[in-house]
């Protein structure tokens, strides 16, 4: 073989050996978000996330990919997008929601899921137990029994005279019956009625307020709901309108106009998904991590907003609130 051949092998090996070698390289995981809201709307929340997955080594476009699939109030919508991310393969999907947990769970069952929701998730079937989930999802439940109670006593001792209580519910949402068993369960031993009104679209607001006008219901509570949360200055606008004090279960609300919530400290929530996230990618199996409890809760006062509706918060309540706007 004559010198400049050899030389021309030899380039020619350095060159295409590089090449070959990053070829071989494995892919960047992918987490799929599967959510009612968009990645902008939850940037707070993704943010949180991110921290929680960093604590376990992996950062966004350095070692694992996003892909965010929202359905805002098209609910029916939930299964196509798993289905996407399932055709997608990747290798973990985000529930943050009871509608997104139940349509990720029936379009696989092999691809981890880690959750969010709240009331029965053992009878919705996601898991089978707290310490051993079992299967492939697992995640943070809230105990939305202890919240509705509470809700209702913080609505009750604010307007004391409250005889019926408005409760808006999502009827798209799979823990909608559960809600509503709570609210009333919790309703009798406070001696007060409860008025359930759906709204599945922002179209159905008005036809809940109208109602509340004429069955003189005094107060209101605005159910835990993706969607709902998602339209939060609109039905805050509305309670306004109405001079109707309502209760929600997001600081969000409170923040855009609304008279108080009390609910879940989210920024942690969704910090517990990311650490739980990072976990399995490191090869952790789902069933054997056991599901969170959340332990962190934030009450919020909007004072304004209750000076406007000519309402006086009890001074026992905004000693114990997290949050009091002026």
């Amino acid at each position: 073989m004559r010198r400049r051949e050899l030389i021309g092998l030899v380039c020619g090996a350095a060159v295409t050996w590089p090449l070959a070698a990053r070829a071989q390289q494995p892919k960047m995981p992918v987490i799929g978000f599967l959510s009612s809201g968009s990645p902008e709307i939850l940037a707070h929340l993704i943010e949180a996330f991110r921290q929680g997955l960093q604590e376990t080594g992996y950062a966004e476009g350095r070692n694992v990919a996003f892909e965010y699939r929202a359905v805002g109030a098209m609910y029916d919508q939930f299964p196509v997008m798993a289905a996407d991310l399932v055709r997608r393969q990747v290798a973990v999907i985000i529930a943050p929601n009871p509608a997104a947990a139940l349509a990720a769970e029936a379009a696989t069952s092999t691809i981890p899921i880690v959750f969010q929701v709240s009331g029965d998730a053992v009878r919705l079937g996601l898991f089978k137990s707290f310490n051993r989930p079992g299967g492939n999802a697992t995640g943070v439940i809230l105990d939305e029994e202890t919240l509705a109670s509470k809700r209702l006593e913080l609505l009750h001792e604010i307007v004391p005279a409250a005889s019926l209580v408005g409760l808006l519910v999502n009827p798209n949402s799979p823990e909608m019956k559960d809600h509503e068993a709570i609210v009333s369960a919790a309703a009798r031993e406070m001696r007060v009625h409860v008025l359930v009104l759906a709204a599945s679209n922002e179209r159905e607001f008005d036809k809940v307020f109208a109602t509340l006008r004429e069955r003189n219901a005094s107060v209101l509570l605005v159910d835990s709901d993706a969607f709902f949360s998602s339209q939060r200055k609109r039905l805050v606008e509305l309670a306004a309108g109405n001079a109707i004090p309502t209760i929600y279960d997001r600081r969000d609300y409170t923040v855009a106009g609304g008279l108080i919530s009390y609910g879940p400290e989210r920024l942690d929530r969704y910090r517990q998904m990311g650490l739980y996230a990072g976990r399995i990618l490191k090869g952790e199996r789902p069933a054997g991590l056991p599901v969170m409890q959340a332990t962190r809760y934030e009450l919020a006062i909007n004072l304004a907003t209750a000076k406007e509706l000519g309402l006086t918060i009890p001074p026992g309540i905004l000693a114990i609130a997290d949050e009091v706007i002026e």
